[in-house]
């Protein structure tokens, strides 16, 4: 009885945020090592996107998929260059890059999430241009300037696709490949293609889901997890070198969104189950939330 009366109080807590974020947008990104290997917290991050679209939330999932990229180089003995953290993408590259994205970790996250009651529809530049890009180069530290080959940042998002997706009780799964400036095929950063959606469809909250839990101020002790930090605090961080490394990066994107109009920017742990919900349905959450 009193589990059962507990489960109950979860449901009560949770009412509020259902009713509060109904047909409001939330971008979740999902990819690079949260997603690799994933097995069990694949079904639970993808079930906790059903539950969002059965409760009239409108999630959004933008994936990535480097490390399956890489995989399908090396079994064809093409070469991974990484250049500021950019993968430099000749032809030969962005072939492998467009069928891996599209043709296996965006249809397999289609399959999977209706597999599991919710519904899905994968979203990609064969079937619709609807992400366009401009070619994007590094700055390396002497100030030159460094070409990436088709890689990509994004310039322009057609909202109303995904808006009309997401209207007719789906899911839209964004692979983040776009369109360039004279009809190639580019690729584009997870984490930036995730943020500008997010702007562009002025979400309620963008999500990034990671291996690690949050933002700690001591990244070495997960006690000193923040639940909630403001957009100051972050920068004090960066500068204090606490957040660095595959972070930095994410807690960007965090800010860019931020500045461009999202409400909340969330960095939460994929391998918790369920975190998905716990940070979005609850108070205290499970994750690091950021204010603007």
């Amino acid at each position: 009885m009193k589990a059962a009366i507990e489960k109950a109080g979860v449901l009560i807590e949770a009412l509020p945020y259902i009713q509060s974020f109904r047909d409001k947008v939330v971008v979740v990104k999902y990819g690079g090592a949260a997603i690799h290997d994933a097995g069990r917290e694949l079904a639970n991050v993808l079930t906790s996107i059903a539950f969002m679209n059965q409760v009239r939330m409108w999630p959004v999932l933008v994936h990535g998929g480097g490390q399956f990229i890489s995989q399908e180089l090396q079994l064809q003995n093409i070469e991974s260059r990484f250049i500021g953290g950019h993968r430099y993408t000749d032809e030969r590259t962005m072939k492998v890059v467009e069928r891996v994205l599209i043709e296996q970790v965006n249809v397999s996250l289609v399959k999977e999430i209706n597999s599991l009651g919710g519904r899905a529809v994968g979203l990609h530049n064969r079937d619709h241009h609807y992400l366009h890009a401009k070619r994007m180069k590094t700055i390396e530290a002497d100030g030159s300037s460094v070409d990436l080959g088709l890689v990509g940042e994004l310039t322009e998002v057609d909202a109303e696709i995904i808006r009309d997706v997401c209207s007719r009780g789906a899911v839209p799964v964004i692979a983040p490949v776009a369109t360039g400036p004279s009809g190639e095929t580019l690729n584009v950063n997870a984490d930036t293609a995730a943020t500008t959606i997010a702007a562009q469809l002025k979400a309620e909250k963008v999500v990034f889901l990671t291996n690690v839990p949050g933002i700690c101020t001591d990244p070495e002790n997960p006690d000193t997890l923040r639940s909630t930090l403001t957009e100051t605090e972050v920068e004090e961080l960066i500068e204090q070198g606490v957040i660095k490394g595959g972070m930095l990066p994410k807690v960007k994107a965090c800010i860019t969104a931020l500045d461009a109009g999202v409400k909340k920017a969330h960095v939460i742990d994929a391998g918790i189950a369920h975190s998905l919900l716990l940070e979005i349905f609850t108070d205290k959450g499970i994750g690091t939330q950021i204010l603007k």
